[in-house]
């Protein structure tokens, strides 16, 4: 791990193609699960399949059926229109048993690898990879009554900064791409390393920030505020999102890369939450990946959200997704501006009630 320098500077170049490289085994994991353990492509064959019909036969929960079919879809080896599933000529001809073309007993020869078998295991619990181990606990999320790495100062720090190597990255184009010449005080939700933070915080010397995450995730970020000489314009508050109370005063919430981590009901908790925190005219920032509103790609987010499925309680989201959410809380999306590694931000105002 290389530490950040201050003040941040834009890379030189996208590291969206190292991203995509990292996440590839995911296409292996889902597509031998649907053919040898799922048998999805058989029992949709040459016929037409309702997707939730099929989603309970297989006994699973939605967020991982959305993952599979999300990635079986962005690569062409699934259809959907209005809900009914089918099999374009490519998954016919190569993925159905008895087809003379048939490759898939050569995707068995995946079916039994640790890897293959441990995602298994997670389709079909639908709990994220660490969860169930008492000693680690889960990795990426902290919510009280999930037990978290982030709430061990060792396994917190080594978490905290192997996701800063992204956000030193990521964190000054967000600044420059979209600054916040308006806001007063910034709320970083989930602040992790504060990167974000201090992102914004070098571009805008009026601006002050509140980084709200777990104590021993807040060790790491206070050594990156100190270092990068913005730690008298922050202050770093502990506690959970979901159940301790909202830092007030703040007319921008930034959630960089945050609600990716938890499934969908927990979302709209969350945005629920930080919205009337917010006076009007006030904004909610999210930072993210997003999906094709029709959930069929693109293959490098299809990817990512299997990764986010395998190792924390989300997905990856959409656009359309993210606007209904917010919508839902009175805000109106107003802008969307791509950042790197494949993120947007996504600028969402709080309307008069």
């Amino acid at each position: 791990m290389v530490f950040p320098k201050f003040p941040l500077t834009i890379p030189p170049t996208d590291p969206a193609k190292v991203f995509e490289m990292f996440r590839g085994n995911f296409a292996t994991e889902i597509l031998t699960i649907a053919v040898h353990e799922l048998k999805i492509f058989e029992q949709i064959g040459t016929k037409t399949l309702n997707s939730e019909e099929l989603r309970k036969r297989l006994s699973l929960a939605t967020r991982p059926w959305v993952v599979i079919t999300t990635i079986l879809k962005a690569f062409g080896f699934l259809e959907e229109f209005e809900g009914n599933l089918s099999l374009p000529e490519l998954a016919k001809n190569h993925l159905l048993e008895k087809s003379p073309f048939s490759v898939s007993s050569y995707i068995g020869l995946a079916a039994q690898s640790p890897a293959v078998q441990s995602m298994l295991e997670k389709i079909k619990s639908n709990k994220a990879a660490e969860s169930d181990h008492g000693d680690k606990g889960a990795a990426f999320i902290f919510h009280e009554g999930i037990e978290s790495a982030m709430e061990k100062e060792a396994s917190a720090r080594f978490l905290t900064l192997s996701l800063s190597g992204r956000a030193m990255n990521v964190a000054p184009v967000l600044a420059e791409k979209h600054p916040i010449f308006d806001s007063k005080v910034l709320l970083d939700v989930g602040a992790g390393s504060g990167l974000y933070s201090i992102a914004y915080l070098e571009k805008h010397p009026q601006l002050k920030a509140i980084l709200w995450d777990s104590e021993q995730v807040l060790k790491v970020a206070k050594e990156f505020l100190a270092t990068s000489k913005t730690l008298h314009r922050a202050n770093c508050i502990a506690g959970d999102m979901f159940r301790d109370p909202v830092p007030q005063g703040v007319d921008t919430i930034l959630l960089s890369n945050i609600l990716h981590d938890w499934d969908v009901n927990e979302c709209k908790i969350l945005v629920k939450r930080l919205a009337s925190a917010l006076p009007v005219g006030g904004k909610i920032l999210v930072h993210d990946v997003l999906l094709n509103d029709e959930l069929d790609g693109p293959k490098e987010i299809a990817l990512y959200s299997a990764a986010l499925f395998y190792l924390t309680e989300g997905r990856a989201y959409s656009l359309a997704e993210y606007r209904e959410w917010l919508k839902a809380e009175g805000m109106t999306l107003t802008k969307v501006i791509p950042t790197l590694a494949h993120c947007s931000v996504l600028v969402f105002e709080k309307a008069l009630g």
